[in-house]
């Protein structure tokens, strides 16, 4: 996830003329290189999508999508949110149609569940307050199952939830999250840590019953920097087979830079599960909230 970066000085809302509208969607990762549009070609979430509105609202030119998190190349989503603005007239004329229409442009790994006129304030990633992600890791000997092995990272030892959760506490809070972090210029690497927490479970919504094995970590921060979570779950994975001590993620933390025992995990194990907004009347005090750039105020 990459929103470290900093927001430009310019435009809040839609321009005169348009209106903002809100996307709700789900993508399985496994074949894109990311959300954002790359040079050379890649296949992107954002790429194919912008490329479908542009085709079923018959426009020649492509409409900028803002999202809530800018996921990674391999990262799925079940609760991803965007924001497009379009001409006032196109909307009037196509907005109806527009769900139903990407549902026959798109292809089948991309999914938008809801289209709707945003509320005033509305930006899909400055208004947010906070975005839940789920790591699934499977410890069981024999490895995971064939059929779900896009969206469950194997660990070929057992792990101690309980202590992964000691763990895991120790990181809740407001820190600077730089040595969990892939440093971007101009950007802050303080994050606010809402909820940590690991529950060893026999299946889920996503994969269904009876996964022998499997454990979900669950992260919820108000916003996440490039490769954090994955660092993050990389650090629990050592304490929990034992390789470091339930002090160690937070050792490194207070270290603020990258420790070379930890490794970014895989990505096709993580999930944007979830975004949360504030009540419409708040939207665009807290978006213009969150483009300040943050410090870490001394405790």
């Amino acid at each position: 996830m990459s929103d470290c970066v900093e927001p430009p000085v310019g435009q809040h809302g839609p321009v005169a003329g348009h209106l903002r509208v809100r996307l709700d969607l789900s993508y399985d990762g496994t074949d894109f290189s990311g959300w954002a549009k790359q040079k050379g070609g890649r296949r992107t979430v954002q790429g194919e999508l912008e490329d479908a509105i542009r085709v079923v609202l018959r426009q020649p030119e492509v409409f900028p999508l803002t999202v809530a998190g800018r996921t990674d190349a391999g990262v799925h989503a079940r609760g991803q949110v965007a924001h497009v603005d379009l001409p006032a007239e196109v909307w009037a004329a196509e907005g109806e149609k527009l769900r139903r229409r990407l549902a026959g442009r798109l292809p089948g790994d991309i999914r938008v569940w809801r289209v709707a006129e945003a509320p005033a304030g509305f930006d899909a990633r400055f208004s947010a307050i906070w975005r839940r992600y789920a790591y699934r890791v499977c410890d069981h000997p024999a490895g995971v199952d064939p059929l779900r092995r896009a969206h469950v990272l194997w660990h070929d030892r057992p792990l101690d939830v309980d202590a992964m959760n000691r763990a895991a506490r120790q990181l809740v809070g407001e820190h600077d999250f730089a040595a969990y972090c892939k440093k971007r210029e101009g950007a802050t690497t303080i994050r606010e840590l809402l909820d940590f927490r690991w529950e060893r479970v026999s299946g889920d919504d996503l994969l269904g019953p009876e996964l022998p094995g499997l454990i979900i970590g669950t992260v919820r921060a108000d916003a996440f920097c490039h490769n954090m979570v994955r660092a993050l779950v990389g650090s629990m994975l050592l304490v929990g087979d034992g390789h470091r001590p339930v002090d160690f993620p937070a050792e490194v933390l207070a270290g603020g830079v990258r420790n070379s025992a930890v490794n970014v995990v895989r990505p096709y194990g993580l999930t944007l599960e979830e975004v949360g907004y504030p009540a419409d009347a708040d939207l665009a005090t807290r978006s213009r909230a969150a483009r300040n750039l943050r410090v870490l105020m001394p405790k």
